[in-house]
């Protein structure tokens, strides 16, 4: 039988490494150092072998055994010299919270050899109790061993008897800084051990608290460069009656259709473009490097910031109702499925920071018909039609918001408030999205609902550290019914009878944040740049402008690259008073033309012509004009018919405006619209198209709602001038048209629009 093992670690410390590894802690020191073998403590760990730095060996310490540590040091500190002094240098400083002032250095008695053994072996037989030992082996949960060591080295000191007549001359450091109440006993307390559990969870909950409160902020403003990948989910549209019309203007032959309903979802991306310094060849410096020139409504080059909004729907389902015994039927009759693409780009004029021109680019396949086409609108525009300029502010729902267009400087925080472009906001608070804290805003478009045309609301999530909403969804509902306006006045009713579309419209979606990349430029706006267009600029003079609506019949036109222009054409009129009388007869009084459209046939022209007589009867006169100048002009009747509904009869609110072939030269400019020109758009080198027709219509107001609005308001009305082009092009039915204003000469927006059946 081999010999007993042996360690240099007290029974206490044995016992605490009981409790560490689960193991009773009852017995005596053997049967302890025993035990904790067979549990496969390393002898180490033991105090039964240490390791020897210059041997590089684990060496046995059973020869240290007889003398326990703390009684080596006690026997170091009582006799002095030179071996004590360097014990305690290497032992580590035990605090104190007293203060030096109020200790006393108490000095320790001379013990002699006996009474030291005797003082020993009492020390060795107390620490052996059980009551005594279990009060260490529960403190050996909270400390260290070598805390423990060190606490237990104090308390032996602390038993030494001192006489009352100690001298403090004789008492070493050592002794005095025995004697005082250390920290660690102070944290072996009880007491400081709840105290500090408690510091513990508050410190936990103090941190939780705070890294989950969001920092107000103002939004950051663009910079050039800057994208956000997102996603569109839970996208629904609903249109019927004349809204219908958002969506099949857009188709080449569109369905009757009665009501439509749209479902969409799909991977989208927002940005600013970096332009280069290609686009500042009007620049004399580098300054507004990252904005990009762009052609507005007269022709002219601006600096502007070109937003683009890519939206590329994997899902595209569209169902059509038809009309069925004059009502709208509610059963789907047609329901194609498909995928589209839209690009949505908008250019904001960096000084005075107005909407320039808005281009919708769109591809779409739905069943066995593709559809490509581009709608180009000098001025807001987009998805929603005319309804962005019915309530400004509305288009917003189409893409994520830009925080600093919508916000400005207000300060994002709780209970924040504010209004911009006709929305009323409140931040709510904050909500986690995903991993990330961000502020909650909800807005609610103001006009929409004071108007009584339905209700417009977005919920936007907010995160510093992104120039658009993180997350955001829309639900918009606008409607005519009765239903909807059931809260107004009857004042508004009528007024929302006056100017909404007939039918109901509804859009839903969420958007959700992918991706997120920061440019470098912030994006400037306000400032000025070298060669900006100037208001001598884009009008025209005044001389150049006709007014005819005081005594006139109808807008100027004398053309010189369409066949017959109007002014030709009028000389008809007297040849047709035996089949259009009443064409004649208002024409030769105080009627006018307020509609004119012409189609190239041939070598002829054909005209229709709209007319009211001041007593607000009017109608309609189709014709056609053949031959001209050096043969005689032919005239032939086609048509004729009148109006069920009334025309207002108003001179005075016919404005001034450029005549008809003014407007069409500088249609025809392509420094001006290069997008004009071209064998797929409205005309080429010498004029237009064979398949391009052009015309005007005069819109003027009248009364309504029992008031005369001359009263208070601007009654001027208003001149547009149209063409257009229907053609085939190969497998493709194609069409291009443009809208102009007639007093400036201004292009409001063209489109082009492109139809195959993939078969």
């Amino acid at each position: 039988m081999g010999e007993e093992p042996t360690t240099n670690l007290t029974v206490a410390k044995l016992k605490a490494l009981c409790v560490l590894n689960d193991l009773s802690a009852s017995g005596k020191k053997a049967e302890l150092l025993t035990r904790l073998l067979e549990a496969g403590v390393d002898k180490e760990t033991l105090g039964i072998e240490v390791f020897d730095e210059e041997t590089s060996t684990f060496q046995t310490t059973a020869e240290d055994e007889p003398v326990s540590e703390s009684e080596t040091d006690d026997d170091a500190d009582i006799e002095g010299g030179d071996d004590a002094e360097e014990d305690t240098e290497d032992e580590p400083v035990m605090l104190s919270l007293e203060d030096d002032d109020t200790m006393e250095n108490v000095p320790l008695p001379k013990v002699d050899k006996a009474d030291k053994s005797s003082a020993k072996a009492d020390r060795k037989a107390d620490i052996d109790e059980d009551d005594v030992l279990e009060a260490e082996i529960l403190e050996a949960d909270l400390i260290d061993d070598e805390d423990l060591a060190e606490t237990e080295t104090a308390e032996e000191l602390q038993e030494v008897p001192l006489p009352e007549d100690t001298s403090p001359k004789g008492v070493s450091a050592r002794g005095s800084e025995q004697k005082a109440m250390t920290l660690m006993d102070m944290v072996r307390r009880p007491q400081a051990i709840a105290v500090m559990l408690t510091l513990i969870l508050l410190g936990a909950g103090g941190w939780y608290y705070v890294n989950n409160q969001l920092e107000p902020f103002t939004a950051d403003s663009l910079r050039y460069g800057d994208s956000m990948g997102y996603m569109i989910t839970e996208g629904s549209f609903l249109a019927s009656e004349e809204y219908v019309q958002l969506v099949t203007d857009r188709l080449d032959d569109p369905p009757n259709y009665c009501k439509i309903k749209l479902s969409f979802q799909g991977d989208s991306r927002i940005s600013i473009t970096e332009g280069t310094g290609a686009e500042l060849s009007t620049q004399s410096s580098d300054d507004r490097l990252g904005a990009v020139k762009v052609k507005g409504g007269q022709g002219m080059s601006w600096l502007a910031v070109e937003s683009v909004n890519e939206m590329s729907f994997s899902q595209f389902d569209l169902s059509g109702h038809y009309p069925i015994a004059s009502k709208c039927s509610d059963f789907t009759t047609d329901t194609t499925t498909g995928q589209a693409d839209l690009t949505l780009k908008q250019w904001e004029e960096l000084r005075e920071q107005v909407v320039l021109a808005t281009e919708l680019e769109f591809a779409a396949t739905l069943s066995a018909t593709s559809y490509e086409g581009t709608v180009f609108t000098y001025g807001v525009g987009g998805l929603l039609g005319d309804l962005e300029e019915l309530s400004p502010g509305l288009g917003m729902v189409i893409a994520p918001v830009e925080l600093a267009d919508f916000f400005g400087n207000a300060y994002i925080t709780k209970d924040a408030t504010g209004t911009s472009s006709g929305w009323e906001w409140r931040v709510t608070g904050s909500e986690k999205i995903g991993s990330t804290n961000m502020w909650k805003v909800t807005a609610s478009h103001r006009d929409v609902r004071d108007f009584c045309l339905g209700y417009a609301s977005m919920t936007m999530w907010l995160d510093a550290d992104s120039p658009w909403a993180a997350r955001q969804t829309v639900d918009v509902a606008i409607s005519s019914s009765e239903a909807s306006q059931s809260s107004c006045s009857a004042w508004q009713q009528r007024g929302v009878d006056a100017v909404l579309p007939e039918g109901e419209l509804e859009l839903h979606h969420t958007f959700e944040r992918t991706t997120l990349t920061r440019g470098i430029k912030a994006v400037e706006l306000g400032k000025s740049y070298d060669n900006r267009p100037q208001a001598n600029d884009l009008n025209p003079d005044d001389d150049e402008l006709v007014n005819w609506g005081v005594d006139g019949t109808h807008l100027p036109d004398n053309s010189t690259v369409r066949q017959h222009p109007l002014d030709e054409a009028m000389t008809c009129i007297d040849e047709f008073s035996g089949v259009a009388s009443g064409a004649v007869t208002a024409l030769e009084n105080d009627g006018y033309v307020w509609r004119a459209v012409d189609k190239q046939n041939g070598t002829s022209t054909e005209w229709n012509l709209s007319w009211v007589d001041s007593d607000t009867t009017a109608g309609w006169l189709h014709f056609s004009v053949s031959g001209g100048g050096s043969d005689a002009l032919t005239c032939e009747f086609i048509a004729k018919g009148t109006f069920d509904e009334s025309i207002t009869h108003n001179r005075d609110a016919i404005p001034k405006v450029l005549p008809l072939h003014a407007i069409e030269a500088r249609l025809m400019d392509d420094q001006r619209f290069p997008d004009l020109t071209g064998a797929s758009a409205l005309y080429d080198s010498n004029g237009p198209h064979e398949t391009t027709s052009m015309g005007y219509l005069v819109v003027v107001p009248g009364t309504g709602f029992g008031i005369d609005f001359s009263d208070f308001l601007d009654t001027s009305g208003a001149t547009t001038v149209d063409v257009q082009r229907q053609w085939e092009d190969g497998n493709k039915d194609r069409s291009f048209s443009l809208l102009a204003d007639a007093s400036d000469g201004r292009l409001i927006g063209w489109t082009s629009l492109s139809t195959e059946e993939l078969g």
